[in-house]
Order: structure tokens, then C-alpha cells, then sequence
């Protein structure tokens, strides 16, 4: 067992995810710092990769398949999600 999307795709799909969930958010942006921009990048690549790690000892899936992708993307943009509602 073993996390063979790789460190660069979890990176990918988190920062994208995170980032699209703080901008189409709605409310308002005003006054937002780029910190909490790349915070939010950085929720959605932890969240990718746990997302993924987690399926793959539970045995949901195996490595490589769709689902794992796609539960990667799904966590990425579920955790950008509250974390922007939280912090606007």
C-alpha cells in the first residue's frame, strides 16, 4: 500500500481545489490577505493527500484508481470550503 499519485499531483489537485472553493465562495472577498489564500491552498493538499492515505488503509480503493482521485478532489474542496466560510 502506498501513496503512488505522487507528491506533485496531491500539490495539483489540492491548491487548485482550494483555491477555485476560496474564489467562487460566495461572500465577500474584500480585504482578504494572500495568506489566507495559500492557506487555503495548503488545507486542500493536506486534505488531498489524507483523503487518498485514509481510502487507501480502509481499504476503499487501491491506488491509482478514479475514486481515489476523485475523493481527493472532493476533501480538497470540502476543507477549502469551510475553511473560507470560517475565515470570512
Amino acid at each position: 500500500m502506498g501513496v503512488t499519485m505522487g507528491f506533485l499531483a496531491f500539490l495539483v489537485i489540492g491548491a487548485l481545489s482550494g483555491a477555485s472553493s476560496w474564489i467562487f465562495y460566495p461572500g465577500s472577498t474584500s480585504g482578504s490577505k494572500p495568506g489566507k489564500f495559500l492557506v487555503v491552498m495548503l488545507f486542500g493538499f493536506i486534505a488531498a493527500a489524507s483523503s487518498s492515505f485514509i481510502g487507501q488503509y480502509t481499504g476503499f480503493f487501491h491506488s491509482g484508481q478514479m475514486l481515489e482521485w476523485l475523493t481527493a478532489i472532493f476533501a480538497a474542496c470540502l476543507f477549502g470550503v469551510i475553511y473560507s466560510a470560517l475565515a470570512k
